[in-house]
């Protein structure tokens, strides 16, 4: 699957793109073990089994990731997850924004499979991981949904509750940098309010530190679906 990416520097811009055919979901990534029992019983409220382990790495095809501004998924069951995306390109490594877009009601009877089963929508801008590690736990992942004709908030947390995109790289490779042709969605917070659907998700990647974010926002179209 090519990305194509806006890379700020030195107040341009310059385009990057990328060809991924290796997409891996970091599952259960938190720091935090009351926080990720937290994220479990939030799951398992909606029929979520427990994970076999945490964190739990989910393979999926790479051809679901997607930086279009819509997505088609079948039924009125899936919604969307604000998470870190990480990946590598000449030697250096790349955060942007994904959402791991889920069908909830597959949930209840496969986590791999209702990952698969949607597009992951993905933005279009990205920074050097460099410009932003020395202060990473300071950032925030945040995300809203359209609701009763309102955007209300959905998401809100620092990266200080996740393992570090490092850690995670390591735990799934063996090395601390993805290797060229892999992105890794790197964990997400907890929900405020209860998992729900909605058919606009709005996502962002905050750095107060250097005055700036990474946005994307996605509308769904809900399929019919038949027998």
């Amino acid at each position: 699957m090519q990305l194509t990416f806006s890379i700020a520097a030195a107040g341009a811009s310059s385009p990057l793109t990328v060809d991924i055919d290796h997409f891996v979901i970091a599952g259960w990534a938190g720091r935090d073990a009351a926080a990720i029992e937290h994220h479990i019983e939030e799951l398992a409220a909606i029929g979520v089994p427990r994970p076999s382990a945490v964190p739990l790495f989910y393979r999926v095809a790479a051809n679901q990731l997607t930086q279009a501004e819509t997505v088609q998924v079948a039924g009125p069951d899936s919604s969307g997850e604000v998470e870190v995306l990480l990946f590598s390109h000449a030697g250096h490594s790349y955060v942007s924004l994904t959402s791991d877009h889920t069908d909830r009601k597959l949930e209840a009877h496969s986590v791999a499979l209702s990952k698969q089963l949607c597009a992951k929508p993905v933005a279009r801008e990205a920074w050097p991981l460099d410009e932003v590690l020395p202060h990473w736990d300071s950032l925030r992942i945040v995300s809203t949904i359209v609701e009763d004709g309102r955007e209300v908030s959905y998401q809100d947390g620092t990266l200080d509750s996740l393992r570090t995109v490092h850690d995670l790289a390591q735990r799934h490779t063996g090395q601390p940098q993805l290797p060229e042709g892999m992105a890794m969605s790197c964990g997400t917070v907890a929900v405020i309010g209860g998992i729900r659907p909605a058919n606009t998700f709005t996502m962002a990647l905050v750095d107060e530190r250097l005055g700036r974010r990474l946005t994307h926002r996605y509308t769904v179209e809900c399929l019919p679906v038949v027998a």
